[in-house]
């Protein structure tokens, strides 16, 4: 196993920083430029989100079948092929000016992304050991954060000064260029040991992690904490661009720099678990998130910013812990449970995008604070589950050998 400081660590963890980054801007690119893409296809705040949506999607769907296929064929080459993918899809949509079919290459663009995202985590627990995962783990969070603000920064400023097919143009030059270099630096597996990726045998293995509670609170976990963390953040953006700031787009999109906030939080993740709960610690990125969502209700841009920042911080805590967790508590099929928990993470990123817009629309960030409090509330029941999940002994799906799935 890589060892934590060897030089086989710093190129995984460089490698897949640089992916995790690449896949995050791409990702991310369209959301700050939701207000300009309404206005210009002259449709609601609703219906525009499809083409944010529509990525996150397309991501989510695509992750359980990239990691299944994964699975015998190995982490290494399913990741690639998804990077490479990525620059081809980008430059596909200068090809229309309709927005529905933007819609429909923004879905192709998250099957692209959601296989390097699929398998990375289950990359890394195969190739290191226990500490140099638990260290790379936190990069790798980090650089998904930095990749957001990046992806959403240049996203806004680059639209703002010249219209989305520069920005779109631009990002699918450097996605070819940074999926070539991982290509040249990620080291081969040696752990990795095939097995089958039968439908039977990958369903069994599906509802393993669905019936071990350890796994699947976690999972839910998750999906709320991003339904929250992404979607409060479009709807600050389509806030600061209306009255009474009306922000140019540009500028609004800097809202997204409160990101280094979770970049910070999520490498401290590692200190935290080497000396209290998981579950405590997602508690207390969760109560930081929910401060924050109540601070940025003033209509005051500086406490604006501040309740992003807390809302970035506590929620890249929550996850960086939620990912681990289920890393590590899944008994068989790594990459398949990493992929399901990713499943949950980004249908709950698209579901609760038309839940808080729809908010905004009808009664502003008053009823964004109320659907948020319900969400806020679900997450916070779901974690007293994982706590007694934690202390009550499970059914005996938790001690099930590996190889009983195999019969």
């Amino acid at each position: 196993m890589i060892q934590y400081g060897s030089q086989q660590y710093r190129k995984v963890t460089l490698a897949l920083a640089l992916g995790s980054f690449l896949v995050f801007c791409n990702l991310y690119l369209f959301q700050p430029m939701l207000p300009v893409l309404a206005s210009s296809f002259s449709v609601s705040e609703t219906q525009i989100n499809w083409v944010f949506a529509a990525s996150t999607l397309g991501l989510s769907i695509s992750l359980v079948p990239w990691a299944v296929k994964s699975e015998s064929v190995g982490r290494k080459k399913i990741m690639l092929i998804g990077l490479l993918a990525v620059p081809l899809v980008g430059l596909s949509m200068l090809l229309t000016d309709s927005m529905w079919l933007l819609v429909a290459a923004r879905g192709a663009m998250g099957v692209s992304l959601a296989a390097f995202a699929s398998v990375a985590v289950a990359y890394m627990v195969e190739e290191l050991d226990q500490k140099a995962f638990r260290k790379a783990i936190g990069s790798y969070i980090a650089a998904n954060s930095l990749g957001g603000i990046t992806g959403r920064i240049f996203g806004g400023v680059v639209t703002d000064a010249y219209d989305w097919q520069t920005a779109v143009l631009v990002m699918a030059l450097f996605s070819l260029v940074a999926a070539v270099v991982v290509l040249l630096i990620l080291p081969d597996q040696k752990h990795f040991r095939p097995q089958s990726s039968s439908l039977r045998h990958q369903n069994k293995a599906l509802l393993t992690h669905l019936k071990n509670r350890k796994v699947w609170f976690a999972m839910l976990i998750g999906g709320l904490n991003f339904a929250l963390f992404v979607n409060l953040y479009s709807v600050m953006a389509f806030r600061l661009v209306a009255q009474p700031h009306y922000l140019p787009v540009g500028v609004a999109s800097l809202i997204f720099l409160c990101y280094l906030a979770g970049t910070l939080s999520s490498k401290l993740t590692g200190r935290w678990t080497e000396r209290y709960d998981g579950v405590a610690g997602m508690t207390l990125g969760s109560t930081i998130s929910l401060l924050g969502m109540y601070l940025a209700y003033f209509e005051y841009i500086p406490s604006m910013l501040l309740g992003l920042l807390l809302i970035g911080f506590g929620a890249f805590f929550t996850h960086t812990l939620a990912y681990a967790w289920v890393s590590e508590k899944a008994v068989q099929g790594k990459a398949t449970a990493n992929a399901l928990y990713l499943v949950h993470y980004y249908i709950g990123g698209s579901l609760g995008g038309f839940f808080l817009i729809y908010c905004w629309q009808h009664g502003a960030w008053q009823y964004v604070l109320f659907g948020g409090s319900v969400l806020f509330a679900l997450k916070f029941a779901l974690l007293s589950l994982l706590k007694r999940a934690t202390v009550l002994p499970l059914h005996n799906i938790e001690t099930t050998p590996s190889h009983a799935l195999n019969k």
